[in-house]
């Protein structure tokens, strides 16, 4: 796919994930023990063969630019194409703060017009999966389609599930007939990826006319409102999908890999995920701990009892202290007889000893970044 650009857009949706996206956008939220959401996308394009990749940045993405550096671990510090990390033009009138999808394409249009790719994949950063976009170009030029939708129908989600996704409706050739946007009561089960393909020159002509009449969203304004003008596509993705975009949402994805089958479809279905290296030692169990259905990260040191538990890099768990069904992120200390049940701990915390924090599995306790309790 080296004729094929990629485009990642890691703004909106930070203000649902709270204390998780106060200091670093959805983009660079840490996720399954020792990866950033950006890694999946990122690994998926680098997997197909796509090698000039642009990221749309919009706030706090200094955390983000921490992670991916220059692009090595993913091989895209290159000479020719690689990774841009492509930040807002602020200016006098310009805050800097996108107004939708079409507004950011348009404002990194320079990079785009200056690539020589024929085609573009563009993704938003909240959708964990593991593909490859190979089959999907080649169904995208089969069907001489303008733009492809990548979706994954979703048979046993229920109604309330369904409503945070735009849902599409196909004829019996795949083509999109109709779209809804996170609709209260879902006809369809058939759920976007976001995740586009499209020629080049078709996608500067489409952004272009769009922000001439003042329209910046690219699903409302582009795919719904030019259906019938356009040859508007489906590809179906049948791998293992987490769209990320709250915090309830964040806790239940984090807790489903524990299961080996979800483990397996997605890090092993299409290729490998690719993150920033970090060479730590093994994790240290003591001699009385007690660990159950975990998943545990370099560096840590484990003295208490954990259950059901997700523990990133460099966590230490004192003797007494037990976790239950919680999420631990990186360099997390907590301290003898601590009690934790259904929590998400951001990095550098300090739970002292003896305290107890108890959440509900639909409403876990989230404590934000270096927080001491």
């Amino acid at each position: 796919m080296r004729d094929t650009m990629g485009i990642i857009y890691s703004g909106g949706g930070e203000e649902q994930l709270k204390e998780l996206t106060r200091s670093r956008s959805i983009a660079a939220v840490p996720f399954a023990g020792r990866y950033r959401m950006i890694d999946f996308i990122l690994s998926n394009m680098v997997n197909s063969g796509i090698y000039n990749v642009g990221l749309i940045a919009q706030n706090n993405y200094h955390s983000l630019m921490d992670h991916l550096d220059s692009g090595k671990q993913w091989d895209l510090n290159r000479k020719r194409d690689g990774l841009f990390i492509l930040p807002p033009y602020v200016s006098r009138d310009n805050t800097g703060w996108y107004k939708g999808k079409i507004d950011a394409l348009h404002n990194i249009m320079a990079y785009i017009r200056r690539s020589t790719q024929q085609y573009v994949v563009i993704s938003d950063s909240n959708m964990v999966c593991n593909l490859t976009y190979d089959d999907a170009l080649e169904f995208h030029k089969e069907n001489k389609a303008d733009i492809t939708v990548i979706y994954k129908e979703e048979k046993d989600a229920l109604p309330t599930e369904l409503s945070r996704f735009t849902l599409i409706q196909t004829d019996e050739n795949n083509r999109v007939c109709n779209m809804e946007v996170m609709p209260s009561t879902p006809k369809w089960n058939k759920v976007s990826m976001e995740m586009y393909i499209l020629e080049k020159n078709l996608m500067e002509h489409l952004v272009e006319e769009s922000v001439a009449r003042g329209q910046h969203d690219f699903t409302k304004e582009i795919l719904i409102r030019k259906m019938d003008e356009l040859r508007i596509f489906a590809y179906p993705y049948e791998g293992y999908l987490a769209k990320i975009d709250s915090v309830q949402s964040f806790f239940k994805y984090n807790m489903e890999l524990l299961d080996a089958d979800n483990r397996e479809d997605l890090f092993y279905h299409c290729g490998s995920i690719y993150t920033k290296v970090k060479d730590e030692v093994p994790a240290k169990y003591g001699e009385h701990c007690k660990v159950s259905n975990s998943m545990i990260a370099d560096g840590c040191i484990v003295e208490g009892e954990i259950e059901n538990c997700m523990l990133f890099r460099g966590v230490r768990i004192a003797k007494g202290a037990v976790l239950k069904d919680s999420i631990v992120m990186q360099n997390t200390e907590i301290q003898e007889n601590a009690y934790l049940e259904n929590a998400i701990m951001d990095k550098d915390v300090v739970i002292r000893r003896g305290r107890r924090l108890i959440g509900q599995e639909s409403y876990p306790v989230v404590i934000g970044k270096r927080a001491i309790i």
